[in-house]
């Protein structure tokens, strides 16, 4: 599948700090990552830090907050990264299917999902 990338548009949990940024659409990747200086303006605080393997099989330990995600009109607060100097911004599969989104792999947009309740 070819790169996506969209908008998006992160605030605090009290909405007013928010910082907007194009970010890489990963399905492969679990959590959403704001990188380091995006976070310290947001003033983002880590409530726990977690254990990632990288696609080359390395593994770095990152720390956890939550945040508002906003993309095109639908907003969802949800678990991120925060990112180290060198990560860029990513958004991962959990805060689309929180937004109960999902990526169109033929047109490389993000579309709404059939969702389930059971």
């Amino acid at each position: 599948m070819g790169i996506t990338t969209i908008p998006v548009t992160i605030t605090d949990l009290t909405g007013k700090k928010k910082v907007s940024s194009e970010f890489l659409v990963d399905t492969g990747a679990a959590y959403t990552v704001v990188p380091k200086k995006m976070a310290e303006k947001l003033g983002l605080k880590p409530i726990r830090t977690q254990k990632f393997s990288l696609a080359d099989g390395t593994t770095v330990q990152r720390k956890l907050s939550s945040a508002i995600v906003k993309i095109d009109g639908n907003e969802a607060a949800s678990t991120v990264v925060i990112g180290q100097k060198d990560d860029s911004p990513l958004l991962g599969v959990i805060t689309l299917e929180g937004m109960g989104l999902m990526v169109d792999p033929f047109k490389r947009k993000l579309r709404p999902m059939r969702l389930m309740l059971a």
